[in-house]
């Protein structure tokens, strides 16, 4: 199942992907399932939706073309939790582009590197990148995998890691990198309002039999920059969300960043930032595709 927030008549609603060109308008069943991604989370309201998606009505069935579809979890309830470095060759690049700020000798960490974004700097499928929200004119582009949380969850095991995930979905971490280069900690660097576009849905776990066989393509103006599987992170999904709960806990509709693979602008020389006018392209095998320009 594919879960689409949109705009209809200037009202938040959530959906279900009905075919190529269509959306089941779940603002028709709110005596059945909230109208609200963030409750339809915490409530697990799966086998609903199902029935749902199986028998729509009529007049539930909206085209795609008459709304805004906008990121799926357009308001999330915390930061959006990021891995850094989680790629070996984009961990490398990362090393040696001279805007590592860890003074380590090694490129490839030993423990996952953990940070967040602002949630203001969530925006949708189609809706611009403002470039005048990084002074340093640094912009750079790290197409990601994003987990979705479905449970409350403190000591997951990898065992059970899966077992907490609703869903996945595509992450654009958009990245000033002067300012990341700054500042040392990343945040202010990673979280400008319109960093970090998300969508153009969610993907239900049940959809997904083996995330790691998924592929991650980013494109720059129609050229390929990042082409990997979500098979050569580092640290896999069960490692992250074990070490995550270890110490906190996770809360249904957290989401988490899995990392970038080799290829962003700074493992260029010189240095590729994004600018004006510039279009970025994030596909993910099974989970769509997240198209965004620069303004």
């Amino acid at each position: 199942m594919h879960l689409v927030s949109f705009v209809k008549n200037q009202k938040t609603h959530v959906g279900i992907l009905h075919g190529e060109n269509s959306i089941i308008d779940l603002s028709f069943y709110e005596n059945q399932v909230p109208n609200d991604v963030n409750q339809i989370i915490e409530l697990n309201s799966l086998v609903k939706l199902k029935e749902i998606q199986a028998k729509p009505t009529a007049e539930s069935i909206i085209k795609k073309e008459e709304v805004k579809i906008i990121a799926p979890i357009p308001v999330p309830k915390r930061d959006i939790i990021c891995v850094g470095l989680n790629y070996h060759d984009h961990a490398k690049e990362f090393h040696s582009s001279g805007y590592d700020s860890n003074t380590s000798k090694k490129a490839v960490p030993d423990y996952p590197i953990i940070f967040t974004k602002a949630t203001t700097s969530v925006i949708g499928p189609d809706e611009s990148i403002p470039s005048k929200n990084d002074p340093t004119n640094s912009i750079d582009y790290e197409g990601e995998l994003g987990i979705i949380i479905g449970k409350k969850s403190r000591n997951i095991t990898k065992s059970n890691a899966f077992d907490i995930i609703f869903g996945y979905t595509i992450i654009n971490d958009v990245t000033a990198r002067n300012l990341q280069n700054q500042h040392k900690q990343w945040f202010l660097g990673k979280s400008p309002d319109g960093f970090c576009p998300m969508g153009p849905a969610i993907v239900t776990a049940d959809e997904i039999q083996d995330v790691t066989k998924l592929t991650l393509v980013t494109k720059i103006n129609g050229e390929t920059r990042q082409d990997a599987k979500v098979a050569d992170l580092i640290f896999d999904i069960p490692t992250l969300i074990e070490t995550i709960t270890s110490t906190m806990t996770l809360i249904p509709g957290d989401i988490i960043a899995t990392g970038t693979p080799v290829g962003v602008g700074i493992g260029f020389n010189p240095p590729k930032f994004m600018k004006s006018g510039d279009k970025v392209s994030i596909a993910i095998s099974g989970l769509g595709e997240l198209n965004n320009n620069v303004s």
